[in-house]
C-alpha cells in the first residue's frame, strides 16, 4: 500500500472506501457522491492505488490548480515531494518520475492522452473528480474511458466523482454502474441574506455593475468583523478580483488572489495555511476540489463566468451568470470544513428560490469546435455511438464541423486530416493553434505565441497591441510559461518551418501609426532571414485575424466607432476606446447586449488592407454584381472581404436577364408597391380577385403573394433598368395578360365594372371585398327591383346598400324582397317627411324609378 489505512486523515470518506473498491472489482465503473470537505480527491486515489499493486491511478481534474493542489495534499500525507509517487500533469506543467504511481492531470490532458494512447498503457484506475461540473472536456473524457473499457480495455476501472446528488444520469451513462454516497461531517453554516441596498443592473456579458463590486467589498468588512478566522470570497472572475482588493485597502487582513490567471507558485501559496489573517478572493476555482485552509467565513457574489456562443453572428465569450442553488450551496460549505461558519450571500432569499437548481452543461451553450475536432479525432465526426451525458445541439455542431472544414481540419466526410492532428497537438482551440501555426510563418513562432497565449487566457485588452507590449514589461510568468510551451509547438510542428531559433528573446518593436488603411509605412522589413516582419500592432492584428477572420472589420465611417465585421455583424467601439479612427481592425473579443442591434467590441488590434486581406484570405472573392441592393438594381464588379466591399465599379451596360432578375427580386422583397396602381388598375384587381373567388380557376389569383409568386408570367418588364423603371409598367395591361383566352372576354360579363338599375343609371360595383361585392344605390333608383342582382353567372347575389336622398345608407341587404315588405315601411314613415321632394311609394315593387324629385306643389 502506498500509505496505511490508520494512516490516513479522519475524514468521511474513509468509511466508504471499501465500498467504493468492491464497486469498482465488481462493476469495472461506479459513481461516488461525495461533499466538498470529505476527502475524496486525495484519499480514494491513494486508497484505490495500494489496491493496484505496479499499476496507476490518474486522477482528472477539471481544474489545473485543483490538479496541482490535489497533488502537493496526497505528496504531502505520503511525506514526499510532489513528483515521486505522487506527481502532476497539465499544460505546461510536469512532475512524475519512474515511481509515480497516482497522476493527476486536468481533464484536457486526459483527452489528449487518450487520443494518443487509447489502451492507456499501465493505467489501472481513472477517476473523473467533479463530474457534476459538466465541463466539455469531462464528458469527452467520460465517453472515450467508456468506449476505451467496452473496446479496449475491460479491466480499466473508472470511478466517477460528484460533490452533489445528481448522479443518476452519470451511472446511467457508465452502464447502470452502482453508486456510492459518503455523509459529509461538515459543520453547520449560518446563511446570512445580505442584498444590496441598492438596485442592481444585471451582468452583461463580462461587465459587473461596480455597485455590486463595492456591496460585496462592503459585506467583506462586515465578515471580518462578525468573526474570527479567515473570508473566502467568490467572485466571477479576474477583473472583479482585482477591482475588490483595490476596494479592500487598508483592511485588517492580508488580501490574496486565487484564479486561472496567476502561476501556479501564486496559486499554491494561496493555498497554504498563513500565520495572519487572510481575505481570500477567488474564483470558481475554488468552488469544489480545493481546500482554502483556514476559511470560517464565505462572502458569495452569486455570479459565475461561464462560456457562450452566438451561432448567429460567430461571437463566442465568457458571460456572466447567476450562480446555480446546487453551486451556492457548495461555495457555503467551503466555510464548515473545520468549525461553525458562516456564508454572506449577496442576494435575498426569494432571489435564491428563482436560481437554477443546477448549472448548465458546457455543451448545451458553448463553442463547440474544440469539442468537434476531439470526436472527429477519435473517429466518431458527430458524436454518434458515444457514452456522451447529453447530445450536443445540432445546431451548435454544425456550425463547429463548419468551422473545422473552413480551417482545413476534417475532410467533407468529417474526418480529421493531417492539418487537424495538427492543429490538436497544439493543446488549443482549433482557431488559435491555427493563428499560432500558420502566424508563425510571417512573424516567428515566439511572437505568435506571445499573441496566442494572451487571447488564449483572456488576457485582452481595448487595444490588444498595447496589451501585449505591457505583457512582456510584466514578465507573468504563468503567461511566459504558455509562451514557451506554444513557441516549442510552433518549432515541432510540420505546419511550420520556423526552427528553434524563434523562441530566442528580441527587442521589442514600437507600435506604428495608425493611418487610414493604406498600409503605408505600417509594414517593416528586418534583415533577418529576409523575411517580411511585421510591426507590432499589425503582428497582433495578423494573430487575431487568422483566428477569427469574420471579425476581420473596417470602419463605417472615417473617423467613426462603427465597424462592419467580415461575418456581416455590426459592431462599436467603446467610448473612449484608443483604436477610435482606426481604419482597420481584428476583433479578439466582442459581445452584444440583449435586444441592441449591434456588438461591442472589448478588445482589438489595428489592421491595414493588406494584412486583413493576408489574415482572412479564404473571405476574399472578386465578381460581377447585378442584384437588387438597398432599394435599388446595382451593377458593378466588386471585390469583396466577406461582407466587406474592397473595390466597386459600376457596369454601364449590364447583362439584361440579370437584371430583370434584380428587378424581380426586388419586386419580391419590397412588394407590389413598387408599381404603379392607378383607380382604374386597382378596380382590375378587385374585378379578377372576385371572379376567383367566386368561380375559382382558371381565373387567376390575384392577391399579392400569387402576383409575387408568378411575376414572370404577368409582368413585362421591357426595357426596365432600375426602380424607376418599375412605375412606368402598365400594370393594368400586365394584369390583363393572366387570363387565359377561355375566359379572357368573360371579364365584362362575370364581373361587371358597373350595373344598371331600374332608374336608367349605371353605377359602379365595389369589389374591395371579393366575397362580397357592393353596389349601393339610391332607393328611388331601385324601386320595380324584386330581387337584388347576382354575379358570376347568377351564383353570388350582390349586396345592396340602400341610400337615402343625401346618400347615407338606410338598409344593407342580399334579400331586397324582405325588405321591400318590412323594412321599407319603416324608412318610408321615418323619411318622407324629411325628404318631401322625393318620391315614397306604399309599394315600391311597382312604383317608378327615378332619380329625379317630385315638382314642387303650386
Amino acid at each position: 500500500m502506498l500509505i496505511a489505512a490508520e494512516d490516513l486523515p479522519d475524514l468521511p470518506i474513509r468509511a466508504v472506501l471499501a465500498e467504493v473498491a468492491g464497486a469498482l472489482a465488481a462493476a469495472g465503473a461506479a459513481v461516488l457522491v461525495a461533499p466538498p470537505g470529505t476527502g475524496k480527491t486525495t484519499l480514494v486515489p491513494l486508497a484505490l492505488a495500494g489496491a493496484a499493486p505496479g499499476a496507476k491511478v490518474v486522477v482528472a481534474e477539471p481544474r489545473r490548480v485543483a490538479a496541482r493542489a490535489a497533488a502537493r495534499r496526497m505528496a504531502s500525507l505520503l511525506g514526499e515531494q510532489v513528483g515521486d509517487r505522487v506527481g502532476y500533469t497539465v499544460r505546461g506543467d510536469r512532475q512524475v518520475s519512474g515511481r509515480t504511481r497516482v497522476e493527476v492531470v486536468t481533464t484536457g490532458v486526459l483527452v489528449r492522452r487518450l487520443h494518443r494512447d487509447p489502451e492507456l498503457a499501465g493505467t489501472a484506475v481513472v477517476i473523473l473528480d467533479e463530474c457534476h461540473e459538466r465541463h466539455l472536456d469531462s464528458d469527452l473524457a467520460l465517453a472515450f474511458l467508456i468506449e476505451v473499457r467496452a473496446a479496449l480495455r475491460p479491466d480499466l476501472r473508472v470511478l466517477a466523482t460528484s460533490a452533489t446528488a445528481e448522479s443518476r444520469r452519470l451511472a446511467e451513462v457508465l452502464g447502470g454502474a452502482p453508486v456510492v454516497e459518503a455523509r459529509s461531517a461538515l459543520h453547520p453554516v449560518a446563511v446570512h441574506w445580505s442584498p444590496p441596498p441598492q438596485p442592481i443592473t444585471p451582468p452583461h456579458g463580462l461587465r459587473v455593475d461596480p455597485k455590486l463590486l463595492d456591496h460585496v467589498a462592503t459585506t467583506i468588512r462586515r465578515a471580518l468583523a462578525e468573526g474570527d478566522g479567515d473570508v473566502l470570497a467568490f467572485l466571477p472572475g479576474a477583473r472583479e478580483i482585482e477591482t475588490v482588493a483595490n476596494r479592500l485597502r487598508g483592511a485588517d487582513a492580508e488580501i490574496v488572489a486565487l484564479h486561472g490567471r496567476l502561476s501556479g507558485s501564486a496559486q499554491d501559496a494561496a493555498l497554504r495555511p498563513s500565520p495572519v489573517r487572510r481575505v481570500v478572493l477567488a474564483t470558481a476555482v475554488a468552488e469544489s476540489s480545493l481546500t482554502v485552509p483556514g476559511v470560517r467565513a464565505v462572502v458569495d457574489a452569486g455570479l459565475s463566468r461561464v462560456p457562450r456562443m452566438d451561432h448567429g453572428r460567430g461571437l463566442g465569450a465568457l458571460v456572466t451568470v447567476p450562480v446555480s442553488r446546487a453551486s451556492a450551496t457548495q461555495r457555503a460549505g467551503r466555510a464548515g470544513r473545520g468549525a461553525p461558519g458562516r456564508v454572506y450571500r449577496c442576494w435575498s432569499q426569494a432571489q435564491h428560490d428563482r436560481l437554477p437548481a443546477q448549472p448548465e452543461p458546457e455543451i448545451a451553450a458553448a463553442d463547440l469546435t474544440g469539442f468537434a475536432l476531439d470526436l472527429a479525432q477519435w473517429g466518431h465526426p458527430d458524436g454518434t455511438g458515444l457514452s456522451l451525458p447529453d447530445p450536443p445541439p445540432p445546431g451548435a455542431l454544425q456550425v463547429a464541423t463548419d468551422t473545422l472544414r473552413a480551417l482545413g481540419a476534417t475532410d467533407a466526410a468529417g474526418r480529421i486530416t493531417a492539418r487537424g492532428r495538427a492543429l490538436a497537438d497544439a493543446g488549443l482551440h482549433p482557431r488559435l493553434a491555427r493563428a499560432l501555426l500558420d502566424g508563425a510563418r510571417t512573424i516567428g513562432g515566439r511572437r505568435a505565441a506571445e499573441v496566442v497565449a494572451l487571447l488564449d487566457a483572456d488576457r485582452t485588452a481595448d487595444d490588444l497591441a498595447a496589451a501585449w507590449r505591457r505583457a512582456r514589461t510584466d514578465r507573468d510568468p504563468a503567461w511566459r510559461t504558455e509562451v514557451r510551451r506554444l513557441t516549442a509547438a510552433t518549432t515541432r510542428n510540420p505546419a511550420t518551418d520556423e526552427d528553434a531559433t524563434d523562441a530566442a528573446e528580441y527587442a521589442i518593436t514600437e507600435p506604428s501609426p495608425r493611418t487610414a488603411g493604406s498600409g503605408g509605412g505600417r509594414r517593416k522589413d528586418l534583415a533577418e532571414g529576409g523575411r517580411e516582419w511585421l510591426a507590432d500592432d499589425l503582428a497582433a492584428g495578423l494573430i487575431v485575424g487568422l483566428a477569427y477572420p469574420e471579425r476581420v472589420a473596417r470602419v463605417r465611417e472615417p473617423g467613426g466607432r462603427a465597424y462592419l465585421m467580415a461575418g456581416g455583424t455590426a459592431a462599436d467601439l467603446t467610448g473612449g476606446s484608443g483604436l477610435a479612427g482606426t481604419t482597420w481592425l481584428a476583433i479578439a473579443d466582442a459581445d452584444r447586449a440583449p435586444g441592441a442591434r449591434t456588438a461591442r467590441i472589448r478588445s482589438a488590434a489595428p489592421l491595414d488592407e493588406a494584412t486583413a486581406r493576408e489574415a482572412a484570405a479564404a473571405l476574399l472573392e472578386s465578381g460581377t454584381e447585378i442584384a437588387w441592393r438597398d432599394g435599388d438594381v446595382v451593377a458593378r464588379r466588386t471585390e469583396r472581404l466577406g461582407a466587406i466591399t474592397l473595390v466597386e465599379r459600376r457596369i454601364d451596360k449590364p447583362d439584361p436577364e440579370r437584371v430583370r432578375a434584380a428587378l424581380l427580386d426586388g419586386l419580391r422583397r419590397e412588394g407590389l408597391a413598387l408599381l404603379t396602381w392607378s383607380r382604374t388598375t386597382t378596380e382590375l384587381r378587385e374585378r379578377l380577385a372576385f371572379a376567383h373567388a367566386a368561380l375559382g380557376a382558371p381565373w387567376p389569383a390575384v392577391d399579392d403573394g400569387s402576383l409575387l409568386k408568378s411575376l414572370e408570367d404577368w409582368l413585362p418588364l421591357g426595357q426596365a433598368r432600375r426602380r424607376a423603371d418599375l412605375a412606368k409598367i402598365d400594370t393594368a395591361g400586365a394584369l390583363r395578360r393572366l387570363l387565359p383566352w377561355s375566359v379572357a372576354g368573360r371579364l365584362d360579363e362575370i364581373a361587371p365594372e358597373r350595373l344598371p338599375v331600374p332608374s336608367g343609371s349605371k353605377v359602379r360595383i365595389d369589389y374591395a371585398d371579393p366575397a362580397a361585392p357592393v353596389l349601393a344605390v339610391k332607393v328611388q333608383e331601385a324601386f320595380g327591383w324584386r330581387e337584388a342582382p347576382r354575379l358570376a353567372d347568377g351564383r353570388i347575389p350582390i349586396l345592396l346598400h340602400l341610400l337615402s336622398p343625401a346618400g347615407r345608407p338606410v338598409a344593407v341587404t342580399r334579400d331586397l324582397a324582405s325588405f321591400w315588405a318590412t323594412g321599407y315601411p319603416q324608412v318610408r314613415a321615418e323619411l318622407r317627411g324629411r325628404y318631401p321632394r322625393h318620391p315614397w311609394p306604399e309599394d315600391p315593387t311597382t312604383a317608378v324609378p327615378t332619380r329625379r324629385l317630385n315638382r314642387r306643389s303650386p
